[in-house]
């Protein structure tokens, strides 16, 4: 009779273990799961601007001649407010990135982009949600690089922060040249 509820605890006790040997390690990490949009073309959508932007759609992706840095954010989101500045970096380095902005409206959108900067090229509303779940986000903030014509080349969910930016994305867009 209690042969059950222990090995459910040996088992939970040596997935802990392991879990946590691996993150002491540096082997785990939560933000590496494999998208199913990698390494395929993106998704049909159609979004609107928000407030003066440009909205976009798969077409406009699919027209682009140069990689575009595809950023999935909300002003409620508190790692997005964390990003914000490695976001302006890219942008300044010279890489375009187009928003989309998740669940949100538009006084605290224009708020957010007021108080943190505008790297967007483009914002697109997805007030529904229904677009981020096509392209297989489970939070924000998420990015996808997209490569011309409108491959997607790599993913990261959670912040991009400058480890993320140099042993990620780099390398990531330096085989798209």
């Amino acid at each position: 009779m209690l042969g059950i509820p222990l090995a459910t605890v040996a088992v939970g006790g040596i997935g802990s273990y392991a879990l946590l040997e691996r993150m002491r390690t540096g082997a785990y990490n939560p933000q590496a799961f494999n998208n199913p949009l990698v390494g395929q073309k993106v998704p049909d959508f159609t979004l609107p601007g928000e407030d003066g932007h440009n909205g976009f759609d798969q077409a406009a992706l699919v027209a682009q001649k140069r990689p575009i840095l595809i950023n999935f954010f909300a002003s409620w989101c508190v790692p997005c407010k964390v990003e914000a500045p490695y976001l302006a970096d890219i942008a300044k380095s010279g890489l375009d990135i187009w928003g989309i902005a998740y669940q949100d409206k538009p006084r605290p959108l224009a708020l957010y982009l007021a108080e943190f900067g505008n790297p967007y090229r483009r914002i697109a509303s997805d007030l529904s949600g229904r677009v981020a779940i096509n392209w297989g986000v489970y939070g924000v903030p998420e990015s996808f690089l997209i490569a011309p014509g409108g491959m997607v080349r790599w993913h990261t969910a959670g912040p991009l922060f400058p480890e993320i930016i140099e042993n990620q994305l780099r390398p990531a867009l330096r085989l798209l040249s």
